[in-house]
């Protein structure tokens, strides 16, 4: 691993520390402060021209605090003559504007990616997109991991009783036949109807579901009002037990209140792409280490190796 140097901001300090581990390479020293009117100072505190780089920093909340740190980590990167920057995060916030689905709104998944490339990023190390074609927002390559292996490793060691993998929206039935796939479960699809962009109104279930144990599979999770009301339409309908797989576990508003109070959700898996302090205390609540993941990825990147079979070829 010579020549390489991990470091990171503050967004998720304890998945970095997890990836060095698994690389048995340290954890680079960077100084990250503020100055008294409150903008982001950065310092790294070794030398690292010519080297092979990679940022760890998740855009989760606060959104904007972790966004502008990634920004000024690249840049000092890039000015300390860094031979190629990897920009590795793992939750890509700003993600879920991705189109103009309305008049006069903007496009932020792209203004991001504007942003990360202009900062001088040579390389994107993401996982589970909240769309595909983001992507196509850089100038530069991307490489797309997915955190089906770890959740759906997790899920069979539990040896569900007649399984079925259910998406929360008809969005989403490309992940949940890839669940389905890999579990070996039945697949259904909770129709709803979006009213606001935080509430919805589920319809029915299309698919058989009665007597069965439902999981849910979903890429974010934020107020977590729509898995309730998924969950509670999935019970009307005779489901079991109901659990939850959720890639990026933001868990924002009133979501732990609701997750602890649904009587008929067993239990919510989410990976640690974002940090999750609050909380922990829920025991409905497990989270998976993406660790791993991203560590053979950055091994593999560095070494110039194929990372193709990171990638699940269900999806």
């Amino acid at each position: 691993m010579n020549g390489m140097a991990i470091f990171c901001g503050n967004a998720n300090r304890k998945l970095a520390e997890d990836i060095c581990k698994s690389l048995h390479v340290p954890l680079a020293e960077v100084l990250i402060g503020r100055f008294s009117e409150g903008e982001i100072r950065v310092k790294i505190q070794e030398n690292i021209r010519g080297r092979d780089v990679f940022i760890i920093q998740p855009t989760c909340p606060p959104t904007n605090e972790n966004l502008m740190e990634l920004l000024i980590l690249i840049d000092a990167a890039r000015r300390a003559s860094a031979n190629r920057i990897t920009a590795v995060i793992p939750y890509y916030g700003y993600a879920r504007q991705d189109r103009k689905d309305q008049p006069r709104v903007p496009i932020t998944a792209k203004l991001v990616a504007n942003l990360i490339v202009s900062a001088g990023a040579n390389r994107i190390l993401t996982m589970d997109l909240h769309a595909n074609q983001i992507q196509g927002f850089f100038d530069i390559p991307v490489d797309h991991l997915y955190a089906i292996n770890v959740l759906c490793d997790y899920f069979s060691s539990k040896r569900l009783k007649n399984p079925v993998v259910v998406s929360p929206d008809v969005g989403g039935i490309k992940m949940a036949r890839a669940y389905a796939k890999r579990l070996s479960a039945g697949l259904a699809i909770v129709d709803k109807r979006r009213i606001s962009p935080e509430a919805t109104e589920a319809m029915h279930i299309l698919g058989e579901v009665t007597g069965k144990t439902a999981v849910i599979v979903d890429d974010i999770v934020a107020t977590a009002s729509s898995i309730i009301e998924a969950i509670d339409t999935l019970s009307k309908e005779g489901v079991k037990d109901v659990y939850v797989a959720v890639s990026h576990g933001i868990l924002s508003g009133d979501a732990l209140e609701r997750i602890r109070n649904c009587k008929n959700l067993k239990e919510i898996v989410i990976t640690d792409s974002i940090p999750f302090t609050k909380g922990k205390e829920n025991p409905k609540i497990k989270v998976v280490s993406i660790a791993p993941l991203l560590a053979e990825a950055i091994h593999r990147t560095h070494n110039e190796e194929s990372i193709s079979c990171l990638f699940d070829e269900t999806r």
